[in-house]
């Protein structure tokens, strides 16, 4: 068991009619389900916030969604109410394979977002996806999903700098690409060892 796919956040609210969708989000339904096989294990993340969490626009007067704030942890973007718990929108799509080896719910802690599949935001609070590699003998990783430009991204550049040996598959992602986000994280992904294909 030595190559895992990690498929990121491939929720109701990220594709097309969702709280915070990501334009063509879910056109990668598909090819994911087509490339599962190939893989030792898959492992499905899943944006799981409380109502009212603190990473959204609503907890904060006078913010509207896609604002920056300060947190503790350092800066962050405001989001729409997205993918709370237990709703139709926190759902994986209808389409996608949920047979996974491991699903990791993560941004379920109310003061604290979190979009790399293996820290929280502020980098040190472990999702348990690391011990859970490390156990299974896992050091290679595929990583897909949504968005490429956060949660793909941050995850990846954590996988890197955790010793992963990383690639992102560029055409089983779609971004959000706000104000340049995109090539931003291409270049940090890139930085960190990330191959990208």
């Amino acid at each position: 068991m030595t190559h895992a796919l990690i498929v990121i956040d491939v929720q109701n609210d990220f594709c097309p009619g969702g709280a915070l969708a990501v334009p063509g989000g879910d056109e990668i339904v598909a090819p994911i389900n087509a490339i599962m096989d190939e893989f030792d294990a898959v492992i499905l993340t899943q944006d799981w916030h409380p109502a009212g969490h603190s990473s959204f626009a609503s907890s904060h007067a006078g913010k509207n969604p896609f604002d920056a704030t300060e947190m503790p942890y350092g800066p962050q973007v405001l989001w729409p109410d997205h993918c709370v718990q237990d709703t139709h929108g926190a759902m994986f799509h209808p389409n996608l394979r949920t047979d996974a080896d491991l699903i990791i719910r993560k941004g379920f802690r109310p003061t604290i977002d979190s979009y790399s599949a293996f820290f929280e935001n502020d980098k040190t609070t472990p999702t348990g996806l690391e011990g859970y590699l490390n156990t299974r003998g896992i050091r290679k990783l595929t990583i897909v999903g949504l968005a490429t430009d956060f949660c793909v991204h941050f995850s990846a550049v954590d996988a890197a700098r955790l010793g992963f040996e990383v690639t992102v598959r560029l055409d089983v992602c779609r971004a959000i690409d706000l104000d340049g986000s995109l090539a931003t994280a291409e270049a940090a992904m890139r930085d960190a060892g990330v191959t990208l294909s």
